[in-house]
C-alpha cells in the first residue's frame, strides 16, 4: 500500500474547524497554540467561533486552514501512519510541506497570512471574480476563456478533476468566458464567493511581494517527497520546494494532474488531512478504485486510522 496525504486549500474554510481536534488532542491544541503565538492574534478563537465574515478574509483564512490542517495531521500521525507521498491544493501545499519537514509551522503560518494580504491586495475589491465550470471539458474551457478576453486577464484557474474547471479574472471577462462555456455545453457556470481573482495573472503582483520573502526561508528537502500543485511533478529538493511556492501564485492549480501523478507513482490510498472533504470528493473523480479517507475531526480520524490499520495488516 503507497499512501497520500492530500492538504486543502481555501475554500474548505468553516467556523468551528478545528475545534473538536483541539478539545480532543492535546498535540492539536498545540498547533493552534503556537499558531496564535506565532501570529500575535487569537487564530484559534477566530477559526473556533468567528465571526464569520472575519474568518474569511483571506489573510486569515489561509492561516487558520494550515493550522486546522497541521492539528488534523499530528494526531494522525501519531497514531502510526505516515505518508509515501505529500500534495496540496493551492495553500494546501504549505501544510504538504510541513507535514513532510521541509518548512516549519511558524514560518509557514507568517508567510500564508502574508500571502493572504498579498493576494488581497492585488486586485481592488469588485474588479476580479471566479466562476466554476462543470461539465465542460478543459480545452473547450481554454477556448472560451481565449475567446472572451477582450484585453482583460480570465484564464483556467484550478484544474480539480475531469469536468470540473474554475476561471478567473476580471470580472467582466470571467463573465463573458461563462457564458460561453454555456454556450458550449457546460452542465452549469457557478460564480464563487471569492475576495479575489486567485491563480491568474492578476496575482502577479502578490507574486512579486510574496517571492523575496520566500527566498529568505529555510527549506528542507521534503520526507515524504511532494507532488506539487504548479507542475503536477515530483519535487525531492528544497529549492524546488520554494520554486513552486512562488509561481503557484498566478498559475493554475493541476489537481487533476497532480492525482494522476500520485497514481503514477502508485499511490493507492489518500487521506485528505484537514477541513472538509472537498479534495476526497475530486480524487475519487479522478484516482478510480483509490481508497479515499478524511480527517478532519475525532470521528473521522478513529475511522481513518482503523481503515488504514486494518489495510496494513491485510497487506
Amino acid at each position: 500500500m503507497s499512501l497520500a496525504f492530500v492538504f486543502p486549500g481555501q475554500g474548505s474554510q468553516q467556523v468551528g474547524m478545528g475545534k473538536a481536534l483541539a478539545e480532543a488532542f492535546p498535540a492539536s491544541r498545540e498547533v493552534f497554540a503556537e499558531a496564535d503565538a506565532t501570529l500575535g492574534m487569537a487564530l484559534s478563537r477566530l477559526s473556533f467561533e468567528g465571526p464569520e465574515a472575519e474568518l474569511q478574509l483571506t489573510a486569515n483564512t489561509q492561516p487558520a486552514i494550515l493550522a486546522a490542517s497541521i492539528a488534523a495531521l499530528r494526531p494522525l500521525v501519531a497514531g502510526g501512519i505516515r505518508p509515501d507521498w505529500v500534495a496540496g491544493h493551492s495553500l494546501g501545499e504549505y501544510s504538504a510541506l510541513v507535514a513532510a519537514g521541509s518548512l516549519s509551522l511558524a514560518d509557514a503560518l507568517r508567510t500564508v497570512r502574508r500571502r493572504g494580504q498579498y493576494m488581497q491586495e492585488a486586485v481592488p475589491v469588485g474588479t476580479g471574480a471566479m466562476a466554476a465550470i462543470l461539465g465542460l471539458e478543459l480545452e473547450a474551457v481554454e477556448a472560451a476563456c481565449r475567446e472572451a478576453a477582450q484585453a482583460e486577464v480570465v484564464s483556467p484557474a484550478n484544474v480539480n478533476s475531469p469536468g470540473q474547471v474554475v476561471i478567473a479574472g476580471h470580472k467582466a471577462a470571467v463573465e463573458r468566458a461563462a457564458a460561453l462555456c454555456k454556450a458550449k455545453g457546460a452542465k452549469r457556470a457557478v460564480p464563487l464567493p471569492v475576495s479575489a481573482p486567485f491563480h491568474c495573472a492578476l496575482m502577479r503582483p502578490a507574486q512579486e511581494r510574496l517571492a523575496p520573502e520566500l527566498q529568505g526561508l529555510r527549506f528542507a528537502d521534503p520526507v515524504p517527497p511532494l507532488v506539487n500543485n504548479v507542475d503536477a511533478e515530483v519535487v525531492r529538493d528544497g529549492d524546488g520546494c520554494r520554486a513552486g511556492l512562488v509561481r503557484q501564485v498566478s498559475a493554475s492549480v493541476r489537481w487533476q494532474e497532480s492525482v494522476e501523478r500520485l497514481v503514477q507513482e502508485g499511490v493507492t490510498s489518500f487521506v485528505e488531512v484537514g477541513p472538509g472533504s472537498v479534495l476526497a470528493g475530486l480524487v475519487r473523480k479522478i484516482a478510480k478504485g483509490a481508497r479515499v479517507l478524511n480527517v478532519d475531526a475525532p470521528d473521522s480520524l478513529a475511522a481513518t486510522l482503523a481503515a488504514l490499520r486494518a489495510g496494513a495488516e491485510g497487506a
